[in-house]
Formats: structure tokens, sequence, C-alpha cells
């Protein structure tokens, strides 16, 4: 075949050439040299060395690999406002570069720069000064203020994040790493009342690496510091990075130490900052560099609780719906036995409703608009949950699952344009421009108003976590431009095929309803109905609330998917329950009941933020706890749509389903 030579050349090529490994945009490893050379002849043939070439190669073409190191936000679980690195007293490299961000970094509150520490692969370093500040008020209030708060500070080199080893006697793991460093620590004095705060000014630095065995490569493993604050001293007159000090002293081989007197913060007080750097080489390989990193967490993941708790929530939905296919089938065999006059007269349940079953509910516009966001919504989270499990949203690609989750939310327009058409449709509705303003605009709207709100807040708190307006921008662009045109195209293509025909006639009267038992009162089922939702995710809340609230990751997407599966089920079922249930009673307003039962779990979402807020977070700003339950809104609205629209399909599939199994005369 002509196919064969190509497939030999590309394999010849492949040989030759070497084959390289696909990583994702910005997470490919980084393969650093102690020595490295500029001449492209070594490159072609490093087995050559200056000797060989005979001048060719001046001495001081060889230069050690630099490692720059970049600064990100100050966090605080007792704020939740970020702040740039720079907005505090430390050293500046000569010209602050900001590194390009992708649009979820940048909702983060993330501000990644450089930094005056820069290293040299494999080259310790003890005692390197960076440069000493003298403090005014200002410097003082601002530091006072974030050591008050219990801020730490970030780094990251090689794209790993900064982290604090810490010693734990209680746990299984000996050590566990918390990310970023605090800025300082407060204390009282022996012998004094009055509390004094102290900088961490001197950092020693530890950089793993993982070495390559045949050639001279390395790559960065981990990124740790032991933080310190000592009052340093020197003699004679200040000369730079090069002055002596008589505090942390390389040629004497004097290193900081605990013992050493702190750094006091108070004004016109003279700080040094300082930092070591020590390289040690680890086994761990650069694609198990993470693994550190996910498993610091102190409140470890209890899988035979969780998986337990899941197993419970399986056990109940299959007993719900075995107890529902039983009672239904039976119900089906007796209607269509029915033959007589006489029999028919004596009907009771849900068939007596088959003429009003479905008449379109009041407010049908605003069902509509929900259910088509909701489908929406679940487009979107389907899909970023189906990308994380295959890795592409690690905490590795910083950002990634924010921009993938508001990407996806933009396209997935177009199936809330046809979703809300075809039930718009449903319902003899004509007027198909007005539901499709509706459903681009009322989610959407609501949403970017309490953030608008939210952002101000944060503006006025001077706090790099403000949104800026060209991001803002950006957003408001992504939703005129992309999203609201999708809508109009699903919108269109949704209202142009033909409605779907319903399986029995509406009657012109509308039936009398009869008076309900109290136990299917619409508001008492309703709550009910969101319990069993609600129990199957609220333990992998815990998890995902810690994540967002405690700067700590989330990782375990495989088993958020299982749970996403579960909750589906789980909402499906609830609601086909206590739909039978109230068309028994001959009760045929289902229409917004299925919604608002599967829905309501959002209600109970909320309360338990509400706890876990006086529970677990020690937040100390009212601007802050006003965030905390601005964002916690949002997230329970976009759960109450997205558990809403689950339990309406199913119940829209069901009542279908029962209602073109049975004979109607």
């Amino acid at each position: 075949m002509a196919v064969a030579p190509w497939i030999a050349v590309v394999l010849l090529l492949s040989v030759v050439v070497g084959s390289r490994g696909f990583y994702l945009p910005g997470v490919a490893p980084a393969d650093f040299q102690k020595v490295r050379s500029f001449c492209p002849l070594l490159d072609l043939f490093p087995e050559l060395t200056f000797d060989r070439v005979g001048g060719l190669i001046p001495p001081d073409a060889e230069q050690k690999d630099p490692l720059p190191v970049k600064v990100n936000k100050l966090t605080s679980t007792k704020t939740q406002l970020p702040y740039s690195f720079y907005s505090l007293p430390y050293c500046r490299p000569d010209t602050i570069l900001d590194s390009a961000e992708n649009l979820g970094e940048v909702l983060r509150g993330d501000r990644i720069e450089n930094s005056p520490y820069v290293f040299e692969m494999r080259e310790p370093q003890m005692c390197k000064i960076v440069c000493k500040v003298t403090l005014n008020d200002k410097d003082v209030k601002d530091l006072k203020e974030k050591i008050e708060n219990e801020y730490r500070v970030n780094m990251i080199l090689d794209n790993l994040p900064l982290v604090v080893p810490i010693k734990r006697l209680d746990q299984v793991a000996p050590m566990v790493y918390q990310l970023g460093f605090y800025v300082g620590a407060k204390g009282q004095p022996t012998g004094n009342k009055d509390v004094k705060y102290y900088i961490h000014n001197h950092l020693s630095f530890l950089v793993r690496y993982h070495k390559d065995t045949q050639l001279d490569l390395a790559r960065i493993v981990g990124f740790e510091v032991k933080p310190f604050s000592v009052k340093h001293e020197y003699e004679g007159q200040w000369n730079g990075n090069k002055t002596r000090l008589s505090t942390c002293d390389p040629h004497a081989k004097r290193s900081v130490l605990n013992s050493d007197a702190p750094q006091e913060v108070s004004a016109n007080n003279d700080i040094i900052f300082t930092y070591d750097i020590e390289f040690e080489e680890s086994t761990v390989k650069w694609a198990s560099r993470w693994d550190t990193y996910l498993l610091m967490s102190d409140d470890q993941i209890h899988w035979f609780s969780i998986v337990n708790s899941l197993m419970i929530v399986l056990f109940l939905s299959g007993m719900v719906a075995m107890i529902m296919l039983r009672t239904l089938y039976r119900d089906i065999s007796k209607y269509n036995q029915l033959e007589t006059e006489e029999e028919a007269q004596e009907e009771t349940g849900w068939k007596l409703v088959h003429g009003d079953v479905f008449r379109p509910p009041s407010n049908s516009d605003l069902l509509c608009v929900y259910v088509g966001t909701g489908i929406q919504f679940f487009g979107m989270l389907l899909v970023t949950m189906i990308f994380a499990v295959l890795g592409f949203l690690s905490p590795s690609n910083r950002g990634g699952l924010m921009t993938a989750m508001l990407l996806l939310w933009v396209f997935m327009g177009l199936f809330a344009g046809y979703s809300s058409a075809r039930l718009y449709k449903v319902f003899k509705g004509t007027e198909w421009k007005k539901i499709t303003l509706k459903t681009a605009f009322t989610f959407p709207g609501i949403v970017f108003a309490i953030f608008f709100v939210l952002n101000a807040l944060i503006w006025g708190e001077k706090s790099s976590g403000a949104v800026p307006f060209t991001t803002m921008f950006a957003l408001v662009l992504l939703w005129f431009g992309i999203s609201v045109p999708l809508v109009f195209v699903g919108s269109y293509l949704g209202f142009k095929k033909p409605a779907p025909e319903d399986p029995v006639k509406t009657n012109k009267i509308p039936r009398q309803i009869p008076e309900q038992a109290w136990y299917m009162n619409p508001v008492f089922s309703i709550l009910i109905g969101g319990i069993l939702p609600f129990g199957a995710v609220f333990i992998e809340l815990f998890f995902i609330l810690t994540s967002i609230w405690l700067h700590q990751f989330y990782y375990i997407f495989g088993f958020l998917f299982l749970v996403f599966l579960i909750l589906i089920v789980t909402c499906a079922e609830i609601t086909i329950v206590l739909c039978y249930f109230q068309l028994c009673s001959e009760d045929y307003s289902w229409w917004w009941r299925s919604y608002l039962t599967s829905g309501s779990s959002a209600l109970y979402l909320f309360l338990y933020a509400t706890f876990y807020f006086f529970t677990k977070l020690e937040i100390t700003k009212l601007v802050s706890g006003l965030l905390y339950f601005g964002y916690m809104l949002i997230a329970s609205y976009a759960f109450f749509v997205l558990t809403g629209t689950i339990g309406f399909c199913a119940c829209f599939w069901f009542t279908r389903l029962i209602y073109s199994s049975v004979k109607v005369d």
C-alpha cells in the first residue's frame, strides 16, 4: 500500500529524533542543568569536552541554570481577602513583571509576579542578603494587620507552590505540609504585658530534585521553606548584599537558629531580608511530585465512612425504586383489567386525573427558563467532571478548573435555549423570542448582580481578589457575545421542531383537587423531598468547602463524579415517588412541585454552609462574612437549578410513561 512508506518514514524519524511525551500546556516538566553551555556543538555532541574541541569554546561559555522564584497572593482563612505580595514592604526586583494568567487565576485572586529570589540549580547558598527595608508607620500598620489575621505568603518554583513541613505525632503520616508561610507571629516577651509583632525575614529554602541517571539533568519535585524571625546585626557601614552579618555568616558557617533574637515590627526599624537555599536529591519522580501536596490536609479523608454513606444512599434509592416499580406495575395491571362501565366509575387514584395532568401550570414561562438553565448547568458539570477525571484539570493546571467551567457554561447556552423552547412548545407557547431572552438573562443576570456587589466590597478593601475592569468586561463579552447568541440559536432550533404530543387529551374544565392529607401538604412534601439528595452529597460537601475556604487542594474528582451520579439517581427517584403519591391523591399540579421537591435540597445546602461558617471558620471581618454568604448563596442557587431540573425531567418522563401505558376511553 502507498501508506506503508510514510509509516516507515515516521517510525524512522521517531527513532532518530526521539519521542517526547504529551503534556498539557504549562505543566510539562522542565529539565535543569548544574552547568549549561551555549555552544550548539556541545548540544549536538554532549560527549565532547573543552579539551577535545581545543579552545573552540571559551571558559565563560558555561552558565548555571537559574531558578526564578515567583510570588503569589497573600492569603488568610480569617479574612478570605487576598492581597498582592508587594502590598507589604518586602524586597522588590528592579522591575516587577506580572505573569500571564488565565481567566480562572484572575477570578481566584492570583497575582503571580517575579521576585528578587533567584537560585542556581544545585548551588546551595547560606545567608544570602536580599535587601534592607526601613519601616514607616504605614508599613508597620499593614504588617501588624497581616500578622494579626494570620496571612500566609505564597511562592512558586517551577509551578510548584511553596509549603511548610510540619511534624505530626498523632498522624499516620509523619509529616504534613501547609501552603505558604506566615508573614510573622505575635507574642508577649517575658516580663512584658504588651503584645509584640515579629516578621519572618529569614527563609530557609529546600529544593528537592530528581536526577536523571544518564544525563546531568534534574527535575524539581519539591519546594519547602522554614521561616525564621531574626534581628540581623552587622558591623561597619551597610554595603548592600556584600555586607557581612554577625547573626548569619556563611564564612563562619553560622546559620540562623530559633534561639536568635526575633525581628520586631516597629516604626523606623531596619529589617534585613535573607535566605538560605539547599538542594536535596529525591527518589520522587516528576510525575508524582504533586502527591505530597495532595496529602497535606489536616482532615484526612475517611474513605470508609464516605463509602459507607454512599452505599446507604444507594440502598435506599434501590429500595425506593423497587417499591415504586412494584406498586406502579400492580396499578397499571389493575386499570387495564377494568372492562365494565361500573368498574370504571369506581376508579380512584392517578388515572382519574388523566384529563388534567398535562394542563400547563401557572408561571409556565419561568418553569421553561429554569429547566433550560438547569440543562445548561448539568451539561457544564458533566463535561467538566469528565475532563477532571481524565486529569486535564489537576491542581497543577492552576485556574484551569474555573476557566473550563466558565467557557463550558457559555457554550452550553445552546442546550439551554433548545430545552426551554421545547418545553415552552409543550405548553403551546408562541412567543419564542420572549422565552429566549428570559433564558439568556434570568439566571446569569441574578448571579452577575450578586457577584458585582461582592466584587465592589472586595474593591473597597483594596484586595487583589477584586476582579479587574478588563476581566469584568471579558465576562460580559462572553455572556453577550457568545452565550446569548447560542441561546437564541438553540431556541430557534427547538421551536422549529413540532411539539411532542401528550399521551392523553386535556379537559377544557379543570378538575377540582380534593382536600389533601397533612403529609401531602406541598410545603411538607417539598421539604421532605430535599433531604435524600442532600444526604447524597453532604459528606463530600464538607471537603469541597474545606478546599475553598481553608485554601486546600481538592483532587478526588473520580470520587466526586461517583457522588454526582448518585445525586442524579437520588433526585430522580425521590421526585418520581413523591409525584406518584401526589397523583394518587388526585392532585395533578405536579409541574412546579416536581421541580421544587428535589430543588429544596439547596435549602439544606445553604443551612449546612451556615453551620460550617460558625463551626469551622474563624472569619474576623464583616466584609469577609458577607463574601462567604454571598458566594454560598450563588452556589445554593445553582444547586437548586441543577437538582430541580433533574427532578423535573425525571417526573416529566415518568408521567408521560405511565399515562401512555394505560387504556383511556
